[in-house]
């Protein structure tokens, strides 16, 4: 019966996916329904803790964003991008997976992408190199952020096993960096160069290529209050690691503190927006239409379908799932990423394939090591080509040098994206004990 069942959670999956959109969080809460009226199935937890969390962060931005804070950033990344135009295939994924971390969305890739496609194209470089592997650190730096729902949710859940939020950090921010540089390497060695490319050598013949002019790019008016908006924001960041640090049990300023850490990064994320909004004299009426607040709400619908989806099934068969897997776990506990890959290849977001799995593989006894080096690989959002990250690097590349193959898979973010996570976890592996051990 397991069997059946689990053939339901992917079909439901599947429906999700073919939806697109928040209609992967349509299908999953179709799923627990049928599940619990047809199967008979517990519902599982309804992970309120990573939505809860992904709201306060996103209205943050969205404020920040209505006051001209991710223009400012945007305007910083790009003159960053232009200053060394010969270096994109470096600078672009260097420059994607900062913002990532600061604002803890892989979203905010798409204001640059379209500088990184005019600036490779400018220089003769093949626009999917720099495109690709720039896609692929805005969604690993996701596993990296101080303030994303996937990384909260993995320190709560090995805190019980003696590991905190601190450690989870120090083990993750060096290891995905370096993943992603020297997964740039490897992409700028992929594919053919621009001028050798059939394809766009056809295009270019035929008028479809626009081809960028030497002059500069008009200097976007931004907001009096964009970087007051950036500054307030960036405290609230410091303000959430300062304060998670003393009260974790390795630092221990604050004993028993009445401010737990899930609820000091809500209250941290809303004051800043309350300031963004009073000292930047913003109305907050625009906050609801803001693009990144539309996002963030669809991904919370997309985390409550699937993750709920996924933990009643998990819920109802945990031994099962004890028996069939905790052994193997326990002799090639490198297997963990491999779950987390294709769990995520299907759940599109990080934080519902963290809520979802992670607990159970803890359950069964995943040392801390384990879980902390797989954690990479629920960023595994690039193997089927419609997360719109990709959908929109694809778009903004005229050369058709970043275009979707006729069997699907041969993409050009497959490769980098496969490379940056092997190395991300073969890292997390040599580094989280000696962090451990250090802690």
């Amino acid at each position: 019966m397991w069997i059946i069942e689990l053939l339901v959670v992917l079909v439901f999956i599947f429906l999700g996916a073919r939806l697109g959109s928040i209609g992967i969080g349509f299908a999953g809460g179709l799923g627990v329904l049928v599940l619990a009226l047809v199967f008979g199935l517990k519902p599982g937890d309804i992970p309120i803790d990573v939505i809860l969390i992904i709201m306060s962060v996103i209205a943050a931005i969205a404020t920040m964003q209505v006051a001209g804070g991710l223009d400012y950033l945007v305007e910083l990344a790009e003159r960053i991008l232009r200053s060394n135009p010969k270096y994109i295939t470096f600078l672009a994924p260097l420059v994607t997976y900062t913002m990532t971390i600061f604002a803890g969305t892989g979203l905010t890739a798409f204001s640059t992408l379209p500088v990184i496609a005019e600036v490779a194209k400018r220089e003769g470089i093949r626009p999917s190199r720099p495109l690709s592997v720039a896609t692929i650190a805005s969604q690993i730096a996701i596993t990296a952020s101080p303030i994303s729902a996937a990384v909260v949710f993995l320190a709560g859940a090995l805190e019980p096993v003696g590991v905190g939020y601190v450690e989870l950090l120090v083990i993750c921010i060096p290891t995905t960096f370096v993943a992603v540089m020297l997964t740039a390497f490897v992409a700028n060695l992929l594919g053919k160069d621009l001028k050798d490319d059939p394809i766009y050598q056809d295009r270019l013949a035929k008028g479809l290529v626009t081809m960028p002019t030497e002059e500069e790019k008009q200097q976007r008016e931004l907001p009096p209050g964009a970087k007051i908006s950036v500054l307030i924001f960036l405290i609230a960041i410091i303000a959430v690691v300062c304060y998670a640090m003393a009260i974790s049990s390795t630092v221990g300023l604050i004993e028993d503190p009445v401010l737990k850490r899930d609820a000091a990064i809500m209250t941290f994320m809303l004051a800043a927006a309350t300031a963004i909004a009073l000292f930047c004299k913003i109305d907050c009426s625009k906050v609801l239409n803001a693009a990144t607040f539309k996002s963030g709400m669809s991904a919370c619908i997309c985390v409550l379908g699937v993750a709920w989806l996924g933990t009643t099934f998990v819920a109802a068969h945990i031994e099962e799932i004890n028996v069939f897997a905790g052994n193997l776990l326990e002799s090639k506990p490198w297997l963990l990423a491999v779950v987390l890959f294709f769990a995520a290849m299907l759940l599109y977001s990080q934080a519902a394939t963290t809520r979802a799995l992670m607990p159970a593989a803890i359950a069964l006894g995943v040392s801390p090591v384990a879980a902390i080096a797989a954690f990479a690989a629920v960023s595994a959002l690039f193997v089927l080509p419609t997360y719109p990250t990709l959908l929109a690097a694809i778009e903004f590349d005229d050369t058709g040098s970043t275009r979707i193959g006729k069997y699907v898979f041969n993409h050009p973010f497959l490769i980098p994206g496969i490379i940056c996570i092997t190395l991300a976890v073969t890292f997390g592996f040599l580094f989280a004990p000696l962090v451990l051990k250090l802690f």
